[in-house]
């Protein structure tokens, strides 16, 4: 979130190494079952995050038993500087991606900064 530039009322948003250096000390305190890859894309990613711009995230699970829009819902997101939006796929939904969503995974394809890259 938005922090206070020393003690003046005017509010500076974290910029892209605070925002990946949080992502990097947060993902080893959360028990994420079957992580294989942690990375994110846009805004931040290509280096225009500015006021206002969320994170957005992707994780890699072995498998993943729960619909998607239930995956991260015991993710504690909230504990990021910035608001955040998670993708949860499992290893096989990321290995069909490519095709079953081709325009996405290609902009994955331009733009994410893996932190824990794909096995």
């Amino acid at each position: 979130m938005p922090k206070r530039s020393l003690n003046s009322s005017v509010l500076r948003w974290p910029n892209r190494v605070e925002v990946e250096q949080a992502l990097q000390d947060w993902l080893p305190q959360v028990e994420i079952p079957g992580l294989l890859a942690a990375g994110y894309f846009g805004s931040y990613a290509r280096g225009e995050a500015g006021p206002g711009s969320d994170l957005d995230l992707i994780l890699v699970v072995k498998e993943a038993p729960e619909a998607p829009w239930e995956r991260t819902r015991s993710l504690p997101l909230e504990l990021l500087p910035v608001p955040t939006e998670a993708l949860v796929f499992s290893r096989p939904e990321w290995q069909a991606l490519p095709q079953a969503r081709p325009r996405f995974w290609q902009t994955l394809v331009r733009e994410i900064r893996w932190l824990i890259p794909p096995p």
